[in-house]
Parts: C-alpha cells; sequence; structure tokens
C-alpha cells in the first residue's frame, strides 16, 4: 500500500533516517574500532538505499505508472504520492474528454449536414457520413488533404481564404450545377475550423418558381394595366361626366399607376435576381454625370416644396459597373429623401472617395426611422408608415433594388436614422471598383448617354 507521507513532514523522516544511518556507523566504529570507516560505510548504505528508491520510482516511470506504485517513505514517498495523484487526475481527466469527443462524433455523425474538422492550413482533419455523400470525401485517404483541393469553386476558395466568415457562402456542387450547397466556417481553439455544409438544391429551386412566378406575372399584368389606365385617362379627360365621376375615375387612374409602379419594380428586381453576378457590365460608369442627371429629375419632383437639394460630387471619380443599375440605385435613394423629406427640408447628395473606397451618400431632414424598423427596410414591400407610403406614390420595393444592385457590384448599404431629426443612405464600393478620370473626360460624358441595356 501507498505510503501518504502528508500525514509528517516528509524531510523530518528523511532527517531521522540519515540521523539513524550516522548513529549505526557510530556505534559499529566504537565497537569495531574504526570509526571514521564504519561512517563511510553507513554513508555508503544510506546513498545506496536512496539510488535503489530512485531506480524503483525510474521503473514505475518506464511503464506508464499503469502498475501499483513502490512502497516508500519520507520524501520518496511523498513524491510518488503526488506523482500518483497527478497520474489519476490526468486519467480522469482524459477519459472525461474522450467521453465528450465521442459524443461530438456520434452526434456529429448522425447530423444530416456535412461536417468537416479542418487543420490551421486548411487540411482535413475528421469528416462525418455526411461529408461522404454530400462533399463525395472519402476516408483515410482524404484525410490529411486541403479541402481547397477537393472543393475547388472559386467562390468556396475565395470564402475560405478572405477570413470573413460572418455569412455563408452558396455554390454548386459540380460543373452542371444541379446541386447548390451552402457552406460556414466556425473558427475554434488553436487555429483549427468547423465547416459544415447542407444541401440548399431544394431552396434554389423553390427561389427560382418564386422570381419566375413574379416575372410571368408581372408581365400578364403589365399589358392589361397600360389598357387600362388609358382608357382611365381617356374617360377621365372626357368633359361631359359629372365632376363625382370624374374625381372617380382621376382616383382610379392613380391607383392603376401605382401598380404599373408596382410590376415595374418587380420585374426590376426579377431582372436583377436572374442575371449572374459576375456578368455585371464592368465598363467605366461617369458617376458624376450620372448624379447631374438625377439632379435634374429631382428638381422636377421637387417642384414648389420648397426642398434645398445640395450635391457636393468628385468630378474625377467613376465606377466600374453598370450604368443602368447605378443610376436605379441612386434615383431610389435620391427620390426616397425627397418623398419622405417635409416641405421646405433639406436634402444632401455627397459623392467621394477616402482610403476605404467610393461613398455615395444623400442625407435628408426628413421624419426618420425607429431604430427597430432600421434593418428592415431593404425587405420587399417593408414600409414603417404604409399610409405614407401609398400617399407618396412608394411601392416597397426601392431599397430593396438598391440592396440588390449594391450586392452585384461588391458593395453595402448602411443607413443611420433618428426619429424626428433625418436619415443618412451610404453605398461604400471597394477600392477595387474605382476609376479616376480628369474633369473634362468626365464634362465630355456628361455630354452623351452611357446605356448597357435595361436593368
Amino acid at each position: 500500500m501507498l505510503l501518504d507521507s502528508r500525514s509528517g513532514s516528509p524531510w523530518k523522516v528523511e532527517f531521522w533516517r540519515l540521523a539513524g544511518f550516522i548513529l549505526a556507523g557510530l556505534v559499529l566504529g566504537a565497537l569495531f574500532g574504526h570509526l571514521a570507516w564504519m561512517l563511510v560505510l553507513a554513508l555508503s548504505a544510506y546513498v545506496a538505499w536512496q539510488l535503489r528508491q530512485l531506480r524503483r520510482f525510474h521503473r514505475w516511470i518506464q511503464v506508464g505508472k499503469r502498475s501499483e506504485p513502490p512502497h516508500a517513505g519520507g520524501v520518496w514517498g511523498d513524491l510518488i504520492y503526488e506523482q500518483y495523484r497527478l497520474y489519476q487526475r490526468s486519467r480522469r481527466r482524459k477519459k472525461k474528454i474522450a467521453k465528450l469527443l465521442n459524443r461530438f462524433h456520434e452526434s456529429s455523425a448522425a447530423m444530416p449536414d456535412a461536417t468537416v474538422i479542418l487543420g490551421s492550413r486548411f487540411d482535413i482533419e475528421w469528416f462525418n457520413g455526411a461529408a461522404i455523400s454530400l462533399l463525395e470525401l472519402e476516408s483515410p485517404r482524404d484525410i490529411g488533404r486541403r479541402v481547397t483541393n477537393l472543393l475547388r469553386h472559386p467562390e468556396f476558395v475565395r470564402y475560405m481564404y478572405s477570413g470573413d466568415y460572418s455569412d455563408a457562402v452558396e455554390f454548386p456542387r459540380g460543373p452542371d450545377e444541379r446541386v447548390m450547397l451552402s457552406a460556414r466556417i466556425v473558427p475554434y481553439g488553436d487555429k483549427q475550423f468547423l465547416l459544415s455544409v447542407r444541401d440548399v438544391t431544394r431552396l434554389h429551386m423553390l427561389e427560382s418558381m418564386r422570381r419566375d412566378f413574379v416575372a410571368n406575372v408581372s408581365h400578364e399584368l403589365r399589358t392589361p394595366l397600360t389598357v387600362i389606365a388609358g382608357y382611365l385617362e381617356a374617360l377621365a379627360d372626357e368633359e361631359s361626366l359629372e365632376p363625382e365621376i370624374r374625381r372617380s375615375l382621376r382616383s382610379m387612374e392613380s391607383q392603376a399607376v401605382r401598380m404599373r409602379r408596382i410590376i415595374e419594380d418587380l420585374l426590376t428586381l426579377s431582372r436583377l435576381e436572374t442575371r449572374d453576378t459576375a456578368a455585371t457590365a464592368q465598363s467605366p460608369v461617369s458617376v458624376p454625370a450620372l448624379i447631374h442627371g438625377i439632379e435634374e429629375e429631382a428638381r422636377m419632383l421637387i417642384g414648389e416644396r420648397g426642398q434645398s437639394l445640395s450635391l457636393e460630387v468628385d468630378e474625377a471619380l467613376w465606377l466600374r459597373g453598370s450604368n443602368t443599375e447605378l443610376h436605379s440605385a441612386f434615383s431610389n435613394l435620391v427620390t426616397n429623401a425627397i418623398n419622405y423629406t417635409p416641405d421646405g427640408g433639406t436634402i444632401s447628395v455627397h459623392w467621394h472617395e477616402d482610403e476605404h473606397g467610393a461613398h455615395f451618400q444623400v442625407r435628408d431632414t426628413g421624419i426618420g426611422v425607429p431604430p427597430q424598423h432600421v434593418h428592415r427596410l431593404t425587405e420587399r414591400f417593408y414600409r414603417v408608415d404604409s399610409d405614407r407610403s401609398r400617399n407618396t406614390g412608394g411601392t416597397g420595393l426601392g431599397l430593396a433594388i438598391v440592396k440588390h444592385v449594391l450586392q452585384r457590384h461588391g458593395a453595402r448599404l448602411e443607413i443611420e436614422s433618428t426619429p424626428g431629426e433625418g436619415s443618412t443612405f451610404t453605398c461604400h464600393f471597394g477600392r477595387d471598383r474605382i476609376v479616376r478620370r480628369g474633369s473634362e473626360g468626365a464634362r465630355a460624358e456628361r455630354a452623351r448617354e452611357v446605356s448597357d441595356g435595361p436593368i
């Protein structure tokens, strides 16, 4: 049985043991008349005993501390006891970790989504059964290989090396694009990553069906509404009609025009969603000329409302992208600012560049938006005040169009708003989109119409 020397001081026990060996040497030296030799012999015996304890301790360590610890006292007993206690604690910890790891592997193996554990260099360390069927991985052949050598789609590779894993990335599994995958990376531990991949083919099919349905219905409704609006306009101009009937016809005509605007916006969104982002026009766009054109349209909308519109434009700052799409996005932001700013308010447009990229900013002194609604403003048909939106002729699709246009240009929309004080909408473009042109070229570009086809 292991001696627990913690009951007494191990050094005191060791001291008395050494004292006993020395006393025995003195007694034997006095009896045999060789005091020095007997003291040397006693100390040698003490050292031999210590070496024997060290050898036993070393052998116990060598066998991995799996056997029972040797019997010892004093310092050696305390040392062996502490080592054995640490070993038992480590053993319990390892069992607990192994149990948790087994439970993790079992739960991961049961998940329908593919789960892959990656090392610091994106090398595969482990994957579950779903990864075998969904990602076509093989064990043990693919263990240790980089995941980017197996999943080579450019979108996925760009996502892996970007370092920004706040959102998931979607990409086709193969060249035929029949199976769509959604992947997400979760960093954890010491430069390790958890890759989770799911099959979103059905969601993509449903989304495609929805887009086709909206586009087809919008196309089918556009022609009848145009005819109805034309007849209503003609009837409302008939002077022989009574005033009440004429007012009713004018109201019907206004609603028909509003429905036609909604259909046009739906068609615009449908075209933006169905076009490949990579196919977005990359020709240089004279944003200053585009903004000055929007200014002329805006001043017509302002009319006699007494609103103040100011521009601050970098005339040499152009963008690489689609002229018509950017015009649609910027025009929607300016129109919204006009519609939701009271008479006599101020609207300012700022187009500038800094170290982060190019920025198109529209600031107004309008009614503002409560904080709980800001994150939903880009949703389709979402309105903070639906009655006011109908009165201003809004369709609830303008900011959704802005969001899609910016996504297609690798940009993002930032919204800041304070109720009763106004709102600021800022479009942030990356530096890779910037094109610098001289002011003479900008003025020449304004003189001609630039178009890359309808949205």
